[in-house]
């Protein structure tokens, strides 16, 4: 079917001008994400452009031959590039710290590209399907913005990598990201897909009065997303504090710091850190160790201004103090460890959030299990309990389908073999409900929300972003995190080995962190709220919307196609 003079059609264009269309959108996609450091917001505006090379380039693919395959191939090409570039820091990781032989973590990115590449590549395939069944371009269009979610949620749930998804880039957009508190991350996508898809429009249609239409249609989505940007969220105030520790540790390798007297010198330099709550010294109105605390009112590296560490006028000491992910030796069996963290909840008259190394004796099989776990300590100095973590970092903390990938550790040695978490729990302490989450679980929005929908009324992060350098992934990591708070309408404090050590009000704005690669502790404050968003109540209602309005429309042209 041809479209007609007075319907929006598709210009013949060369076939390399096709491939660049994929590859401009490829390169446009890298600019709303961090790159090496800090996102600046108005960069966050290319997203709402960065598509539209490739969805007019697979609407002129259909007066390609073979249009179901060149869909699909303009799509791969963007999402490889995509990945490769996104992700650049998987090569540096495993360079330096998978004690890999040498090309193998390039081979790595590349497969990692390749694979995840494919979701872009299904995209390009059924939008180029819709297309080749309806014979209109309009049709296509209107459809990828359904497509697009679809395939996000499923690399979330299939491949569990949902890295860097569309709508985090808007995550300082205070007229834009409001809408994730009842679709998610997902529906912020869908408004970007669906913006790029009328600038696609402009480009492929055949009437200059419809090229104007589609043209001021992306335009008002455009306008608002810049004036998104001038806009300040709210700033609640905070009503407590926690003294997030970071301790800076080398994680190239493994000490179990059993030295003449290193145990001691660590657990001293803990107990130090731990006794920072605010301005001017300790609870027991001792100096500081650290001198006059300051902090960063907002993000690291983006000349915000220091501020000055004022607790609430009640505070004798803080509400908790939180140890993050780190390469320190914390096996929770160890008496040693059990009896210091006893000494120092009491000491600081504080609950603790410890990262540590769960262990469970299973007596049927005659072995011990590990976890990478978050131990809850209460003020009085008794064990509260443990989270473990659930999603595990793949080729980090164990290796996928081991049974066919049974060569894998020889190439990644230092790869940990941890047991996987079972269950969503929250802990109360000081009256309050808290959700601990651990490092890569924050890239899962359905699964952090859990704790809110469980009655956490306040979120803890802990994580280790040594591992990744001085490259684009701790920024990455740290806006999704944000994304999480405004979701779910909580506080999150976050402390990491390394940075970024923060914390982070109910819309997403880093309201305190401290310097990257120090050895330092903040004392953050954060607050507590009861209520629940539509989506911590209902979770990915949205996507899983347009993965069956997806199926639909895939199988009916499928259909459509076969019959003919």
């Amino acid at each position: 079917m041809q479209p007609s003079i007075d319907e929006p059609g598709l210009r013949p264009t060369g076939s390399w001008k096709l491939w660049a269309a994929a590859g401009l959108s490829a390169g446009l996609l890298e600019l709303p994400f961090p790159f090496a450091g800090p996102l600046p917001p108005w960069r966050s505006l290319f997203a709402w452009i960065a598509l539209a090379p490739l969805l007019a380039a697979l609407a002129a693919a259909g007066r390609q031959p073979r249009p179901l395959r060149r869909g699909f191939q303009l799509g791969y090409l963007c999402g490889i590039l995509w990945y490769a570039g996104n992700c650049y820091w998987v090569r540096d990781t495993m360079m330096k710290y998978g004690d890999m032989p040498p090309l193998v973590p390039e081979l790595l990115l590349l497969g990692f590209s390749m694979i995840l590449g494919l979701y872009f590549g299904l995209f390009g395939f059924f939008v180029a399907l819709i297309q080749k069944r309806t014979g209109s371009s309009l049709a296509a269009l209107a459809a990828a913005p359904v497509l697009w979610t679809a395939l996000e949620l499923a690399a979330a749930r299939i491949t569990s990598v949902p890295w860097d998804q569309l709508g985090y880039s808007q995550v300082d957009n205070a007229l834009i990201n409001p809408l994730a508190t009842i679709t998610g991350v997902y529906g912020i996508g869908f408004l970007i897909v669906a913006a790029n898809a009328f600038f696609a429009g402009a480009l492929v249609v055949e009437r200059v009065k419809a090229r104007f239409v589609f043209a001021a249609a992306g335009l008002a989505f455009l306008g608002t997303a810049a004036a998104g940007l001038c806009v300040a969220p709210p700033a609640p105030a905070p009503a407590s504090t926690a003294v997030l520790i970071q301790p800076n540790l080398d994680v190239s390798g493994v000490s179990l710091w059993s030295g003449p007297g290193e145990w001691e010198s660590h657990m001293k330099g803990f107990a130090r850190l731990a006794a920072e709550p605010c301005g001017t010294g300790a609870p027991d109105g001792r100096s500081s160790s650290l001198g006059s605390k300051t902090y960063i009112a907002g993000i690291p590296e983006t000349g915000a201004p220091a501020g000055e560490i004022v607790c609430p006028p009640y505070a004798t000491h803080p509400d908790l103090v939180v140890w993050p992910e780190s390469p320190a030796p914390y096996f929770e069996d160890d008496a040693r460890l059990q009896k210091s963290l006893a000494a120092l909840a009491v000491s600081t008259q504080s609950p603790l959030v410890i990262g540590t190394i769960g262990m469970d004796f299973v007596p049927k099989d005659s072995i011990w299990r590990e976890y990478n776990s978050a131990l809850i300590v209460g003020a009085d100095g008794r064990r509260v309990g443990r989270y473990d973590k659930i999603h595990l970092v793949p080729f980090g903390e164990y290796v996928p389908f081991q049974q066919f990938l049974f060569f894998a550790h020889k190439l990644t040695g230092k790869v940990s073999r941890f047991d996987r978490g079972t269950e969503h729990r929250t802990f109360r302490l000081n009256g309050h409900r808290y959700g601990v989450f651990i490092c890569y679980e924050a890239v899962f929005a359905d699964e952090v929300r859990e704790f809110a929908q469980l009655g956490a009324e306040a979120l803890v992060n802990i994580s280790d972003d040594g591992w990744y350098g001085d490259t684009s992934a701790p920024w990455q990591h740290l806006n999704m995190v944000r994304m999480r708070a405004i979701e779910n309408r909580r506080w999150i404090v976050r402390a990491t080995n390394n940075g970024v050590t923060a914390s982070i009000d109910p819309y997403g704005r880093v309201r305190q962190s401290i310097p990257r690669h120090a050895e330092d502790a903040l004392p953050a404050g954060y607050g507590f709220r009861s209520d629940t968003t539509f989506y911590t109540a209902h979770g990915d209602v949205f996507a899983w919307v347009c993965v069956l309005l997806s199926v639909g429309m895939a199988g009916l042209a499928a259909r459509g196609l076969v019959r003919r």
